[in-house]
Parts: structure tokens; sequence; C-alpha cells
């Protein structure tokens, strides 16, 4: 069974950094992507960012290029949101999801497992 568990979500203030782990575990297939997304109040859930196992693949978001990156650590099959230079409308629930392939895309129905979400608050 695949389970994606993310942790590190919190309140920050405007200006700081958080760093959020997604863990991915019960792939019988060798290649598989992980995408971060999130969804503020009142605001449809978007994309932020894709990595796929082989490297392969991989995809960010052109308004958070440069605060936000996805590092990952294949030994532990886990990938991780280093947030940076946060705003107040970077509050939301941010999710890690999962599929099967090589590939990432951008829009969540393609998405199959997905973890329970943890809450980023930024206060101004």
């Amino acid at each position: 069974e695949v389970r994606v568990v993310e942790s590190g979500g919190g309140l920050v203030q405007a200006g700081g950094s958080l760093r959020l782990s997604c863990a991915a575990s019960g792939f019988t297939f060798s290649y598989y992507a992980i995408a971060w997304f999130r969804q503020a109040p009142g605001k449809e859930r978007e994309v932020i960012s894709c990595v796929s196992s082989n490297g392969a693949s991989s995809y960010s978001a052109d308004s958070l290029k440069g605060r936000f990156t996805i590092p990952s650590d294949n030994a532990k099959n886990t990938v991780y949101l280093q947030m940076n230079n946060l705003k107040p409308e970077d509050t939301a629930v941010y999710y890690c999801a999962a599929r099967i392939g090589y590939l990432c895309m951008t829009v969540d129905r393609e998405y199959d497992y997905w973890g329970q979400g943890t809450q980023v608050t930024v206060s101004s």
C-alpha cells in the first residue's frame, strides 16, 4: 500500500523559512513522481513543484521560483519543500501527492495518492 505523509507545517513570520517533508512508501514500481500542492481558503488547489524518482522530470511554478525549492533524498524516499522569504499570501494547507510513472503533472487529478495536508500560516 502506498502511503504519503507530510510533516513540518506551522506558524512563521513573514520573511521566515519553513521546510516541509514528504515521506513516501509502498511503491512497487520503480518510477513515480512526487508533487507539492497547496490550497488557500476560498481558492482552488494549485501545484507548486514536482520531481520524479529518477530525476528525469520536474516542474516548478514560475510564480514561486526563487523562493520555493524541492530537494529530495532518494535513499529516504523523502521529498522536501523548502520555502524561503515566506509571505502572508503563502498561508495555505500544503499537500504532498504521488503518482505512478516518471512524468510530473500539474493537474491534481493525475495524482492517485495524497497526504493528509499540513497547515502553513504566515503572519504579517
